[in-house]
């Protein structure tokens, strides 16, 4: 595999002003809702189904099967029950199973995220639709804004394809957005069903790793210029070159394949830093001054190599390991639950926090906040 040997020079920068006028207005995170399916399994069952699936026809498979304890996965919401995903299904089938179970879970979310926030309808000028585990057109953000009741003149911007780094980019571009939007809120809403992407036929490592870590879930989020949530001071978006092999999906006859490598948490370790470093260098900022780290909880190996390789502790990272334990790897969607709960749980004291998260391209977004 050939790395980034113009990596630094290959850096895209979206910037907004952060230097000295911190009494300009800034686009902030009202509120943030949340939803999963209906059926929640505990990762034993589920290392139990795989191992009778594909005992027969992977020989070494008791020496991957601890995969499923060290991902630190202990529970999951799919959507549908487990014997489902015994039986064979077509492309077709599971992706109109996509659309009724992502509206239904995408509505329930930006209801909760209406409510806390006090928004109404009215309120809302843009949704952005992030989503990489179904297929509809017209997208499911048109029938999002019927069942919500917003105006027929909202604007829609779809998001497709960024995987597991489109909540900290759809975050990112409603920050961008938001400035030419005074007066009306932006509903960012990701919506992953990891689980309809299963191939019960793919009895390669990488089906049997995301077998262990991938789950279904969706999350709302309203940011506003006249808020008193986070405060979004800025974004940085990295794309890696001659990287596409790392992460993403193969297109089969029975849906979408997921293709990840194994090489990952030691991209991290190796090129992370440096990101950071340039991305705080651009915004004006010393590193030091970053108190909070909000990440996306790609598995118990990326989440160490993040600790490692940022030099914090793993307590700063407590948020994603409780979503990784109680939600495992729920795509775009996992960072806005872990942004929820650090919300919920840290004090505001007017600090630089920092979203990260790593998705197909290769490629990384952050997103600078103060909270």
């Amino acid at each position: 595999m050939v790395f980034f040997n113009t990596l630094l020079n290959s850096v895209v920068v979206l910037k907004i002003p952060i230097g000295g006028d911190y009494n300009m207005v800034k686009p902030t995170i009202q509120a943030i809702g949340t939803a999963v399916p209906h059926y929640a399994l505990e990762q034993k069952e589920i290392k139990e189904f795989v191992a009778s699936m594909f005992r027969s026809h992977v020989d070494h498979i008791d020496k991957l099967l601890p995969i499923f304890e060290n991902s630190c996965v202990k529970v999951r919401y799919l959507s549908r029950p487990l014997e489902w995903y015994a039986a064979p299904h077509s492309f077709s089938e599971a992706n109109q199973i996509f659309k009724e179970v992502a509206l239904d879970l995408a509505e329930k979310a930006a209801l909760q995220a209406m409510l806390r926030g006090n928004i109404k309808p009215m309120d809302i000028g843009m949704v952005i639709f992030v989503t990489s585990t179904g297929i509809a057109t017209p997208t499911l953000d048109a029938k999002l804004i019927e069942r919500l009741g917003l105006s027929p003149h909202t604007r829609r911007l779809p998001i497709w394809g960024l995987g597991c780094g489109g909540g900290a980019a759809g975050l990112a571009r409603a920050n961008e957005l938001a400035y030419s939007m005074p007066g009306k809120s932006i509903l960012l809403v990701a919506v992953e069903l990891c689980s309809l992407t299963f191939q019960r036929n793919d009895f390669s490592k990488s089906n049997i790793v995301g077998t262990s870590i991938f789950a279904d879930g969706a999350a709302a989020v309203l940011i506003t210029m006249d808020g008193e949530g986070p405060a979004i001071l800025g974004n940085h978006s990295t794309l890696f070159p001659n990287s596409e092999d790392i992460m993403g999906w193969e297109l089969v006859e029975t849906g979408l394949k997921v293709r990840f490598s194994r090489d990952i948490p030691s991209i991290v370790r190796r090129y992370l830093p440096d990101l950071l470093r340039e991305a705080c260098g651009k915004w004006g900022i010393e590193q030091e001054k970053i108190a909070h780290y909000v990440v996306h909880p790609g598995g118990a190996k990326v989440l160490d190599a993040y600790s490692g390789s940022l030099n914090i502790s793993k307590d700063q990272l407590s948020q994603a390991y409780k979503i990784l334990i109680d939600y495992g790897n729920m795509s775009s969607a996992s960072i806005l639950f872990v942004l929820e709960k650090f919300m919920a749980e840290t004090p505001a004291k007017d600090e630089y926090g920092i979203m990260l998260a790593l998705g197909p391209g290769f490629s990384a977004e952050q997103v600078l906040f103060k909270w």
